[in-house]
């Protein structure tokens, strides 16, 4: 069987580790392609690792790759992922968030044949929910402490004059539902949207968020009573080079795409 080929949209943290981890070898995956909004930068980044791949517009990815994993902004979502959908190929979402308004995206995998993946990121549980939904789940509740530079321009942040600075206590920044929580900060808190998808939804998956300067990790703490089972689980993900982000959001992508290719796959 040839290599899955794989193209990466956007060269920041996590896009870096990926391509490095991917250029290295990765069986059964070959990196095919970039995009990136300064190709200077990357060309010259690309260069000094001896990573020799092409950098190409979002809309060419389908002539050059089977999957394209998003590692951009939330706003460019639409323009990854259509190109890529309507050509009945696949299209790995970090920021899953920007789903949640955009069910239109759906509906033009299911049409065509492609495939929306979500990987775990920095959670942790996703299987034991998404086998719970398949009976019936009562509640799901998260709860979210991040150092306060973490969420720190986040639209809900802004909109509402919620200041972080000079914190010297947790603060409760938000108390709602994923899909709220999802608009008010969408660089901050795409693993509730990941829950949301997996378990019951937008609307009855609630989550609170806390800036914390006690905290020098991201973490979660996910409840979840159901017929089926009742669980807590909790994850202290290291910050990355950027700070709204965990270390273990790009591994969560390697192994994702490892089990695609893989003989053996764990795990629902």
């Amino acid at each position: 069987m040839s290599d899955m080929r794989i193209a990466i949209a956007g060269l920041g943290t996590i896009g870096r580790t990926l391509a490095r981890r991917l250029a290295d070898g990765l069986p059964g995956l070959s990196l095919a392609c970039v995009a990136a909004r300064d190709e200077e930068k990357a060309r010259g980044w690309l260069d000094e690792e001896g990573i020799e791949v092409p950098i190409v517009a979002l809309a060419e990815f389908p002539a050059h790759a089977d999957l394209a994993v998003e590692c951009a902004p939330a706003a460019l979502l639409e323009q990854i992922c259509r190109p890529m959908l309507s050509a009945s190929k696949q299209v790995m979402v970090l920021s899953c968030g920007a789903l949640l308004p955009r069910p239109e995206l759906l509906a033009l995998a299911r049409d065509n044949g492609g495939r929306i993946i979500v990987p775990t990121g920095g959670l942790l549980g996703l299987d034991a929910v998404a086998a719970a939904a398949e009976g019936t789940i009562h509640s799901v509740r998260m709860t979210t402490r991040k150092p306060p530079n973490g969420l720190a321009g986040a639209p809900h942040l802004v909109n509402n004059a919620i200041s972080l600075a000079g914190l010297n206590e947790a603060k409760l920044v938000f108390s709602g539902t994923a899909r709220d929580a999802a608009a008010g900060f969408p660089a901050n808190v795409n693993v509730v949207a990941a829950l949301a998808l997996a378990g019951i939804g937008p609307d009855r998956t609630m989550i609170d968020i806390w800036a914390d300067p006690a905290v020098t990790r991201n973490c979660h703490v996910i409840e979840v009573d159901a017929d089926s089972a009742r669980f807590t689980l909790a994850i202290e993900n290291v910050p990355s080079e950027n700070p709204k982000t965990g270390r273990i959001v790009a591994l969560s992508i390697i192994a994702t795409l490892r089990k695609l290719a893989a003989p053996l796959r764990v795990g629902t």
